[in-house]
This record gives C-alpha cells, structure tokens and sequence, in this order.
C-alpha cells in the first residue's frame, strides 16, 4: 500500500546534529509488501533531519517482509536519502526502467519529488533518462563494487569458482547471508540453451536454497524467529522478486522441512536443493569458512545443474567430492592471502555536490548526492570506516555524514559495530541485479545517441570476430540524412579494409595480418601487406584510424579505440559520412575529439560494471 505523500519543505531547513562520534543506531525489525520498501512516509523536512518520521513497510531482516507494518525513522535520519533509496530499490526491481509516472505510482511520491529526485540521480550518473522513462547507467554500480571490494571475497575466490565451472562444465556461484536470506557475490554460468544462473545480487530466500541450510546453522534464538515472522507475513514468497512464487502457501510442515535440512548440513557440512526454487533446478552447496578461531562461514559454494544431466544424489556422489577440494583451495586462500592496500577513497566529493547545487539548484537534492557518496567510501582495504574515516574520505562535515550512516543504518545498508561500520550485502540491491547482465553494446548505445546528436553523423560499434579477418557491428544510431551510410547492427565487414577494423587490428595482432587476401574494394583499398603493417602501426601511435574511400568510394570513416580495465582494446567507435561532408583534416581536428571523449565515457562505464561482473562484448 502506498504510504502517504508529505508536503516538500526547503532542503536545509533544519538545524544539524552536534558533531561528534555517534553511538551505535541499534538494529530495529520491520516488515514490507513486494512492492515495499516504502519511504515516501517520512514526515519532516526535505534535509531529512527534523523530527521521528514513520517508513511505511520499510527495509527488513534479509528479504522484504518482517515483522511489523511500520518502522520508526531516526530523528537524524535525512529524508531524501531515504526517498532516493526507495526510488533506485523501485527501478531495481522493475527490471532497471521505469517510466517517470511509474515511479511515483509505484513510490507513492509526489511526482515533484520524482523529478528531483531522479534529477539528482542523472547528474551522478546513476540513471539516465529516454523521453519519460528512466534507466539505470553503469554507474551506479559503483556502490555494489565499494561492498564487493571491501568484502574481498570475490576478488580471492571468484577464481577457484571458475576454474571449478571449467573442470566440471556446470554452473558454479558463490553467496553471501543477508539476514534470512541469501545473495550472489559471484556467477560462472555455462553456455547452454537451458541455462541456469541468477543475477549477482539477487536476493533469495534461506529455506528454498542449497546454501540457506548452511548460513542458518550459525543463526542465534532471534534470527529464527525473524524467518517465522517473515514466513507467516509472506508464505508464497512474494517479495522475493528473483524466485517464482510458490504455487501453494507454506505452512508448519515447509518450515519444519527447513528446521530438518539445517540439521542434517550441521551434521554433513553441506547441503542440497532438490527442486526447492523451480522445477528441474538442483544444487549442491559447501561452506567456505573464514580463517582463525571459530571458522565462520564467510560464503557458501555451490554447484547448479538441472535434473536432465544430474539427479540430486548424482550431485552427493560425482560433484561433491570436487567441490569440496574446491573450497578447500577457497579457504587456504583466504588463510594466505596478505592484507589489501587501502585503494585511494573518493575526492573532492562535497566540492562537486556543492558545485552541482549551485548550478542546478532546487533540481539538484544536495543531501541526497551526499549522503550517496557515503557509500563509496567504502572499498579494497577500507572494509570498516569510523566516523572520522568516512568524513576524511568523502569530505563531508562529520555531522553531514553521521546522518548519513544514521540513516543507512536505519535502511540495513550499513552495520555498526562499536565506532566502526561496514557495508551490509543489502548494497548490492540498489541496482546490481540487472545491471549485472548488461553488455557493451547496451553500454554504449545512450553514448553513441548523445555523440550523433552532437556532430549530426551516424555512429556505430563494433568488435572483432573469432577469425580476426572481419569487424561485426554491435551498435549503431543513426542520423536523419537524405544521404547516409547504410549499415545495420550484425553486420560483417572485412577488417583491413575498414577503419572500425583497422583500430582492432592494431592491437589485437601487432604486426600480424589477417590470413586473408587483400583484395581491392576501390582504386584506393590498401592491398599490400607491408603498407597495411605499416598503417596499423600509425593507429597505434596516434591513436585512431581514418579510412578514406577503400572500402567504398565517397565514404569516410574515422575511428578510435575502446579498452577494457586491462588496457586491451575490446571494441571500436567510428562515424562515417560521404567524402564531401569533411576532408580528412577536418575529421581529425573536428570529429577525433569528440569521439575520443566518448570512448572515454564508455570505457568508464565498461571499467565499472566489469569489476565483478562479466560484460559480454556482444
């Protein structure tokens, strides 16, 4: 039900808290609807930091229903950290879009808070917008990467996970506990027409997993009776988004079903789903346990298959053994592993807020970007922050931040234990689902539609095929023109001939030249092998290639790299136009800038939804 709407209020208008180190916020349970996670409730000033407020159904133990209705909101909490929150969950679990009246429906905020709000996300590049709907941008992920790096765990075992996927060709994932549930730090996933992975992030429910067993044979008296309250509230699952609904209402024999499986993987130290999420589907899961005193499990392995290549007990009896010299090779790691250099936090982050605000005013919720930038103080070697550690590394005034961990603790975001807090897996929710399954091609097209706005020419992407002899287009916006180049995504080309290829051969091959003959397209098609070296070789020290007439007489094509983290040229971007529209000097002084600059926005979006997650180039 969606809560009430709240009259806006100037952003500011209340006093801030007296700086000093806070106590610990203590945890609070609630409850929430599918459609929960509701903060458009809160009453108070726009600044989110006067008065209590109520969050209708707001943030829970580890899925999306609790206990209770209604939760009460910390004083200090700030308001439009909490409504953007609600706004990215909304876009999160609609799939990443979202229409602009659709979120206020489905955030049950007034629309003018909508587009603020989302304004806001724009200028962070969180989200973007296409006419009046709003999409997630890689970027965003940049909170799930501050959690995942912080954790550490992908970055050390996502490797054995792999090597594990490769020497038994089934699907392998690895899952961290959120309260009473279960989410996905890690996916190898096998190319197959029945193809079995989740998104990295999604959340599950304990009971219907092979993991969930495992991560509650460690829960205390007050966890189990967080899971019955959030069974009875949601019997069929409702809230759990990245699971089919059950077909029938769990009852007392389900949940003393589960209470029996958490025994037997106590006694055994694994466990198994046998169809539990949807039929066919079976898992076998080990706990990888953390170093030193107790051996607490820092993440659960599992192998997936379906019933059509192993029945449950072929799991027990072929894959287990494996698996568990899998997690065995996990665990040493973790034991040997040296401690991380702390990577360099985010800078001059208030300054850019501040500079925002001033130029986009009361569009721009200044204590909403803030408070965001909390979260990505976080990261590889600075996994527990005090107060002082996030205020010096965000730049933030010590009270804009305490609020700030105030209210995502609030939100289950953040865990505070004495002075010190961590990032919680519930980060990954805000947006890493969906955006984990995103490709270069779908990366790049919003880039190249605003880069053909710009310099009024068709765009395109491109990529090398397994031959290394052909280019094949992966994206393209085209400009209205009477007279344009003609060219659809799919498209296969010969690479030595074009300028999209020419870019990729240069790195991909060094000297070596595709096998192919060169044959000639036009009077002016490059055909001799040393000329062609000696070409490539000028791509790569100035950095683009122009073709000019070889593939088609009167077309012009001028292109430039895209890289990977690596430095590796993975793709190219080019435009291309009739010889008369520009001379080649001309295309270099005019078109290389801005095509280099746009590569540059992709390779940083590319840069950030690669760090854990795979980006397919096609």
């Amino acid at each position: 039900m969606p809560a009430k709407r709240t009259p806006e209020t100037p952003e500011g208008s209340a006093p801030p808290a007296a700086e000093k180190e806070p106590p610990p916020v203590g945890e609070t349970t609630a409850s929430a609807t599918r459609r929960g996670d509701r903060a458009a409730g809160t009453a108070g000033s726009d600044a989110g930091t006067s008065g209590s407020a109520t969050v209708t159904a707001a943030w829970t133990s580890g899925s999306a229903v609790g206990s209770a209705a209604e939760r009460e909101v910390p004083a200090e909490a700030v308001t439009p950290l909490i409504r953007g929150i609600a706004v990215l969950r909304e876009l999160t679990e609609a799939g990443g879009t979202l229409s602009l009246s659709g979120l206020e429906r489905a955030s049950g905020l007034a629309r003018s808070t909508v587009d603020r709000i989302t304004a806001t996300l724009a200028r962070m590049g969180y989200v973007r917008f296409d006419g009046r709907d709003v999409h997630l941008s890689p970027r965003l992920m940049e909170l799930g990467n501050a959690y995942m790096s912080a954790l550490r765990l992908p970055a050390l075992l996502s490797p054995h996970a792999d090597a594990l996927a490769d020497e038994l060709d089934e699907s392998v994932s690895l899952a961290v506990a959120d309260r009473d549930g279960i989410r996905f730090i890690h996916q190898t996933t096998r190319r197959r027409a029945m193809s079995l992975s989740f998104r990295i992030g999604d959340l599950l429910p304990a009971e219907r997993t092979a993991p969930g067993p495992l991560f509650a044979t460690q829960w205390a008296a007050a966890d189990w009776q967080r899971w019955r309250e959030r069974r009875a509230a949601d019997p069929r699952d409702l809230s759990f988004t990245a699971v089919p609904p059950r077909t029938y209402e769990g009852d007392a024999k389900d949940d003393e079903t589960f209470v029996h499986r958490t025994r037997e993987a106590s006694t055994h130290g694994w466990s198994l789903d046998d169809q539990l999420i949807e039929p066919g589907l079976v898992a076998i899961s080990v706990p990888v346990r953390s170093p030193g005193p107790g051996g607490r499990i820092a993440s659960v392995a599992s192998v997936v298959s379906h019933t059509s290549r192993h029945t449950a007990r072929d799991l027990r009896t072929t894959l287990l053994p494996r698996l568990r010299s899998a997690v065995r090779a996990m665990e040493r790691e973790l034991h040997t592993a040296p401690p991380p250099e702390p990577g360099p936090p985010p800078s001059d982050l208030a300054l850019w807020t501040g500079a925002s605000k001033q130029q986009l005013g009361r569009e721009f919720i200044e204590s909403l970007a803030r408070g965001l930038t909390v979260l990505t103080a976080f990261g590889e070697g600075r996994p527990e922050l005090t107060l002082t550690e996030v205020s010096r590394a965000t730049g933030l005034a010590r009270a804009t931040a305490r609020r700030a961990l105030i209210t995502y603790e609030h939100l289950d975001l953040v865990a505070a234990t004495g002075r010190t807090f961590t990032l919680t897996p519930r980060v990954l929710a805000l947006g890493f689902p969906p955006l984990s399954r995103t490709s270069l091609p779908e990366i790049a097209q919003p880039h190249l539609a605003d880069l053909t706005s710009r310099i009024h020419e068709s765009t395109s992407l491109a990529v090398l095929s397994e031959s290394g002899e052909e280019i094949q287009y992966t994206a393209r916006v085209a400009t209205a023109r009477v007279m344009s180049v003609n060219i659809t995504v799919g498209t296969r080309l010969p690479a030595y001939a074009t300028a999209l290829g020419r870019v990729l051969l240069a790195d991909a091959s060094g000297d070596t030249l595709p096998s192919a003959s060169l044959r000639a397209f036009t009077p002016h098609t490059i055909t001799d092998e040393r000329t062609l070296a000696e070409a490539l070789t000028s791509v790569r020290a100035q950095g683009y290639a122009l073709v000019d007439e070889e593939l088609e007489e009167g077309l012009r094509s001028i292109a430039v790299p895209i890289r990977d983290g690596s430095g590796r040229v993975v793709a190219a971007l080019n435009t291309a136009m009739h010889a008369s529209r520009r001379t080649p000097r001309e295309c270099v002084t005019d078109l290389v800038p801005e095509l280099t600059a746009t590569a540059a926005r992709i390779q940083t979006d590319l840069h950030t939804a690669a760090r854990f997650t795979h980006v397919p180039l096609t």
